[in-house]
């Protein structure tokens, strides 16, 4: 160890143990600082933090592990190494459990204080390294670094300000492709401290048979099944103190669903195999681009567990809603995928080829513009991505009756996506031909007023109300069949 790597405390009653170390640290490159007592090493670490700190256990005026009480109180980052010359395995266990990295026993060898201290200043580095990256991740997925400028995305940023504080549910809905998760991250990293220093977890729900998925949202316990040779903490113990963000809850089976509404209910979770429950403080944040409201209707979702997730709705609008916010996430993506290419030199998008992009209807959403642009950014050879670099995005075509003949390529399609994307044009369609007349348009589609408004709603299609369409404001009933369609 030629070289300084960090600051050290020796706490020590003995002076010549004292001047020992600090000869053999410093020599090492360390920079060495010594105490005779538990209250001079006290004042020490109140004026500064330490990387490590080797304290001896018993000393006339107390005993060490006060010294690394003191120390953990100060930094939980500095490692404190226990010296003592009447080890047991009580004594360790009681430096250990105090948060001691390790503990050394008198008389020892001089190898093994190198070991124990290069080793613990590695960790103090670990862990520093880790609070930066943390602190880099958080600032990343802040509000303020979502791209868009849009209407619609700045009451999403007003919402989200607003209810980030809270521990309350939050369902984020919206198409495929929106961003829901980068909204959840955002969520998290903006509901206070300590909740936005503690773990963020996500699960896709739907990626996950049910055989597995209770195991790994609650965990088991060693023999609860074949292949449970350990216990096993589940993702909501795992999120605890954090947020837990439950993607495509829409997937869940009903068994499934009556087991997470409990946990949403007692704030506790029971593994698989065990007899006691365990109690968890996790903030739940649910996404689907299912209707689960109309899910509720059909009875394939249940409505306590609707309720119990959806106390506060976020809806992200899809990008043919925000066409103003093609340019900016355009360019963002850009010089995103040019830094991970290593393609500097690209700066901005020829006109005919931004005109492309802003043209065109994403019905995979942003996650679509974003591939979009990462293959004109591998492909172009220029100075600006050209129009010749970015796929076929032209208008779909429009077939004898008004259907969309859409094209299937060979890996497949989003349903969901061109679904809803043919409804929000048809009810556009409707609403054009009726002179914004909502009743109208209800009748042309086929399709009650309430049904109509809900749909819009959904869609996040605002219009002043006309003079020909009823006033009132509650939502469909649920014995309306028409609007669980």
């Amino acid at each position: 160890m030629s070289e300084a790597r960090g600051a050290i405390l020796v706490v020590d009653d003995e002076r010549s143990m004292r001047d020992f170390l600090r000869i053999y640290l410093g020599r090492a490159g360390h920079d060495v600082h010594l105490a005779a007592g538990v209250a001079e090493a006290r004042a020490k670490i109140a004026e500064r933090e330490f990387d490590v700190i080797l304290t001896d256990l018993q000393m006339p005026d107390g005993p060490g592990l006060d010294v690394l009480d003191a120390a953990r109180a100060r930094s939980g980052a500095t490692q404190v190494i226990v010296v003592t010359a009447y080890a047991t395995p009580e004594t360790a266990i009681a430096a250990m459990k105090r948060g001691a990295y390790d503990y050394l026993t008198k008389p020892f060898k001089i190898d093994e204080v190198s070991v124990i201290v290069e080793r613990a200043i590695e960790k103090r580095e670990l862990l520093r390294e880790n609070v930066v990256l943390r602190e880099e991740l958080r600032g990343r997925f802040r509000l303020d670094q979502i791209v868009g400028k849009s209407e619609a995305m700045r009451r999403v940023f007003e919402l989200c300000r607003k209810v980030a504080p809270a521990r309350t549910s939050i369902l984020l809905s919206g198409e495929s492709g929106t961003g829901k998760e980068l909204v959840a991250r955002a969520l998290h990293n903006h509901s206070g401290e300590p909740r936005a220093s503690g773990p963020f977890v996500a699960i896709n729900l739907g990626a996950i048979p049910d055989t597995l998925l209770e195991s790994e949202l609650f965990g088991h316990v060693k023999g609860a099944f074949t292949g449970a040779s350990n216990d096993k903490h589940g993702l909501f113990e795992a999120a605890s103190g954090g947020t837990l963000l439950l993607d495509e809850v829409g997937e869940l089976s009903g068994a499934m669903q009556v087991k997470l509404l409990r946990v949403l209910q007692e704030r506790v979770v029971k593994p698989v195999g065990a007899t006691a429950e365990r109690e968890v403080d996790v903030r739940v944040i649910a996404a689907t681009h299912r209707d689960l409201e109309a899910e509720v209707e059909r009875g394939s979702f249940r409505r306590d567990l609707y309720y119990r997730l959806n106390v506060v709705q976020i809806h992200l609008p899809p990008l043919q809603q925000r066409r103003e916010d093609v340019p900016l996430l355009a360019e963002h993506f850009l010089r995103k995928h040019a830094a991970a290419l290593g393609r500097p030199q690209l700066a901005g998008f020829a006109p005919d080829a931004m005109r492309a992009l802003c043209e065109y209807d994403y019905p995979g959403n942003v996650r679509e513009l974003s591939n979009v642009v990462e293959r004109a950014v591998a492909l172009e050879t220029g100075g600006r991505i050209s129009r010749a670099s970015l796929p076929d995005l032209a208008p779909r075509r429009r077939g004898a009756l008004g259907r969309p003949q859409v094209a299937f390529p060979d890996e497949g399609i989003d349903l969901d996506a061109v679904l809803g994307d043919l409804e929000r044009d048809l009810l556009l369609k409707a609403l054009e031909r009726s002179g914004g007349v909502r009743k109208k348009a209800a009748k042309l589609l086929g399709v009650s007023f309430r049904s109509l408004r809900y749909r819009l709603a959904k869609l996040g299609v605002e219009l002043p109300a006309s003079e020909f369409d009823d006033d009132e404001v509650t939502p469909p009933p649920h014995d309306d069949p028409l609007a669980r369609k």
